[in-house]
């Protein structure tokens, strides 16, 4: 929507508020600062008791408990917690006024959105009586909440759940990335206070305490990680898959089963496991120390370049199980009479490959590419079991090891750091990445550009 479209609406729905007050009955304008008035009056006791209700609620939340901590939003506490003579007194909180001030902004924009809706619902009902129409009875609208209203009565307690614990935790961190909030800033004897772009501007630094260096070389890793987690699996399970099933293949069931085996043993367990045995003292530097084939361990963990590949190849053992048995599935719904057709034209098995088979696969596992690729930049498992991040460097910022992925990073800042304002800065910037390379592969999917290609 344009900013001159939005602006319009904006002014529409003013127009409309002015509009219902200068026409209305005393009833209606009365209902401006008394919410369910007017329904009240009409008889339409359950809707408008529902509207005072709300009403009554949210001014009791607002000078009970909201204004104390959004009176003290623009500073996040001036007071801090002291003993004096061994005596605690105990001043603000800034975690406490920046999570309930949000909550308490939320509450008062939901509440200008409901006052809308009552004037809007005394419009309707003062219109329907000019027109001499009934109004729905109390029973009648109570029973619509089990009926054609049934989806808002069955979907309130779902989107209470998901703002609490989704959308709320989000607009928090948000706010923390324009704080201070770390080690020396915790509240409530350390109190934190807003530095607006100043976290934003330390993370595109490049200087000797800047971010950016070690931003843009994690950033870096976990795109190539991303790349060829999701496309060697993809492509390796495929074949796996069309190996399995060709013609002639005997046991079939066996290499499945075996496959299907790696799924069944949780990744804590079996990547923690060839975690050690890839390390410098584990079962494969000691066997081929043993063997004579050499004389040194090879370090798997210890050097960036050969940990990052050996992530790689070990990632190909977790995934290629799961793409084998989506594309046994989905080759099996490939027509015989295209490869039929095909060989009877002259092609060979790679061009029945190329023109048949993948395109197929890309167009019915498009959506599946991304959710795999978006699934991989944020990969904590894999990276922290097997390599811990590690191994770390001194030229890296922010605790940063040469295999970490934004998302690793980001929980070293969180739990190891307790460094809150760049962590959630880079959860902003997790966030940016996730959603720009969403957007643009959806985009380029098959499935999206010719939706009808394959009917």
């Amino acid at each position: 929507m344009s900013s001159t479209t939005k602006q319009s609406s904006l002014r529409r729905e003013f127009v409309e508020i002015g509009t219902t007050f200068r026409d209305g009955d005393w009833k209606t304008r009365v209902s401006y600062l008394i919410l369910g008035f007017g329904p009240i009056l009409r008889g339409q006791l359950v809707k408008g008791i529902a509207y005072l209700a709300c009403e009554v609620l949210f001014f009791v939340y607002l000078f009970r408990f909201g204004l104390q901590y959004l009176s003290k939003f623009n500073t996040l506490g001036t007071v801090e917690t002291q003993k004096i003579h061994r005596k605690t007194v105990y001043g603000d909180n800034s975690f406490f006024i920046l999570l309930f001030g949000i909550l308490t902004i939320v509450i008062i924009a939901a509440f200008i959105f409901l006052w809308r809706l009552n004037i809007r619902e005394n419009m309707i009902e003062q219109e329907k009586r000019k027109e001499g129409k009934a109004l729905p009875t109390n029973k009648k609208a109570f029973s619509s909440l089990l009926d054609e209203n049934f989806d808002k009565t069955l979907l309130a307690l779902p989107c209470l759940g998901i703002f609490v614990f989704t959308v709320l935790p989000i607009l928090f961190m948000i706010c923390v990335a324009f704080t201070n909030y770390d080690k020396n800033h915790q509240s409530p004897t350390h109190l934190f206070t807003w530095v607006g772009l100043q976290n934003f501007q330390s993370l595109f630094s490049f200087g000797t305490t800047g971010f950016g260096s070690t931003f843009l070389k994690v950033l870096g890793w976990t795109l190539v990680w991303a790349f060829f987690a999701t496309f060697l699996d993809y492509f390796l399970g495929l074949a796996v898959a069309m190996l399995i099933n060709k013609k002639g293949i005997r046991f079939k069931k066996l290499w499945r089963t075996i496959l299907v085996i790696t799924i069944a043993v949780p990744q804590f367990v079996s990547l923690l496991y060839v975690s050690k045995m890839f390390a410098s003292d584990g079962i494969i530097n000691g066997t081929l120390l043993r063997w004579g084939w050499i004389k040194t361990a090879i370090p798997f963990w210890t050097n960036p370049t050969l940990a990052k590949i050996t992530i790689i190849l070990i990632n190909i053992w977790i995934g290629i199980p799961y793409m084998m048995l989506i594309a046994t599935g989905l080759l099996m719904n490939i027509p015989a009479d295209l490869y039929e057709s095909a060989r009877i034209d002259g092609a060979n098995p790679g061009q029945m490959f190329w023109y048949i088979t993948l395109p197929y696969m890309l167009f019915v596992t498009g959506p599946f590419l991304l959710t795999q690729f978006t699934g991989n930049l944020n990969n904590f498992n894999v990276i922290y079991l097997l390599s811990g991040g590690g191994p770390q460097s001194v030229s890296m910022a922010g605790n940063a090891g040469s295999t970490d992925l934004l998302v690793t990073w980001l929980y070293k800042m969180t739990v190891n750091d307790t460094n809150y304002k760049m962590a959630a800065v880079i959860g902003i910037m997790v966030f940016a990445v996730t959603a720009i390379v969403s957007l643009v592969v959806y985009n380029m999917l098959p499935s999206v550009k010719d939706e009808e290609g394959f009917q």
